[in-house]
């Protein structure tokens, strides 16, 4: 189902910037109980987006309105919003005003495997590396082909996931997750100054880890912490907390309190599509 400027349609015209020229943002949503989860945090990220790509602020009103309209009409599942810098010419520049346009898409829970919770996953390391940009740091824009074809290698390697590096030979996230690591007690993450996505769910576990007591910080990450790390989990809004026990075949870290109670408090809150929402067994 789609919401096209609120009307109920699935086309778009041609010269929409999003798609000539990926010119806008996105949020990707869980729909839980018919709810979408952390709806004002996404609603917040955009806005930053907007103010990043300079693009007109949305109606946060109108885009919860509608939102909601959709995430109603499943029990579980995907709401995805795209806002776009709307119609213009061929040339990259915006025309006067920019008239955004607002795509709103709900899509089925992906149903993973209960394994990927209780078991943990394995990870490949992407020979694809992030540009560093600051100006594009942190938000999520819509130009994602480092993405596209990381994952091309995830699929080829048969593995949950992928870590992405940036210029440097740094660690920075996943192709669709944020990267966590617990080394000597402490709960570490990498920075996103020049690149990388800030996710929801990063930031929603990280302000329960220092509510909870934990030392959490956000440092520079490579192969060393991976291999002192007691934990190794991955993160987003969809899916919730994975362990990670293999990168590269190489094994890291184990599946440990840290990630144990993450994922109690998420299934807890309903904050992700986890086993629990899916089918009353928590992921432990």
């Amino acid at each position: 189902m789609y919401l096209v400027d609120g009307a109920d349609r699935d086309e778009l015209p041609a010269d929409d910037r999003g798609l000539q020229f990926g010119d806008g943002l996105f949020e990707t949503i869980a729909v839980v109980d018919g709810r979408p989860v952390l709806l004002d945090k996404h609603l917040e990220r955009l806005g930053r987006g907007t103010t990043a790509l300079g693009l007109p602020a949305p109606d946060t009103d109108r885009l919860a309105a509608e939102a909601q309209q959709l995430a109603e009409t499943a029990g579980r599942g995907i709401l995805k919003v795209l806002y776009t810098a709307g119609s213009g010419g061929r040339g990259y520049a915006r025309p006067e005003p920019v008239q955004p346009r607002r795509i709103l898409s709900l899509h089925a829970d992906p149903r993973h495997a209960n394994d990927r919770w209780n078991s943990g996953i394995r990870v490949a390391v992407s020979r694809v590396r992030l540009a560093r940009q600051p100006a594009l740091a942190g938000i999520k824009h819509l130009n994602r082909l480092e993405q596209v074809l990381a994952r091309r290698q995830v699929e080829q390697a048969a593995v949950a996931e992928g870590l992405m590096r940036d210029q440097n030979g740094h660690f920075i996230e996943g192709t669709m997750s944020n990267l966590f690591l617990v080394i000597d007690g402490e709960v570490r993450t990498p920075f996103l100054e020049a690149c990388g996505v800030a996710g929801i769910m990063r930031d929603a576990i990280m302000t329960h880890l220092t509510d909870q007591g934990f030392q959490v910080g956000e440092e520079l990450v490579d192969d060393a912490d991976l291999g002192r790390a007691s934990e190794v989990f991955l993160c987003n809004s969809i899916n919730g907390v994975w362990p990670v026990t293999h990168v590269d075949d190489v094994a890291v870290g184990s599946i440990g309190p840290v990630s144990r109670r993450l994922q109690q408090w998420i299934d807890r809150e309903r904050l992700a599509c986890t086993p629990a929402t899916r089918d009353g067994e928590a992921a432990r």
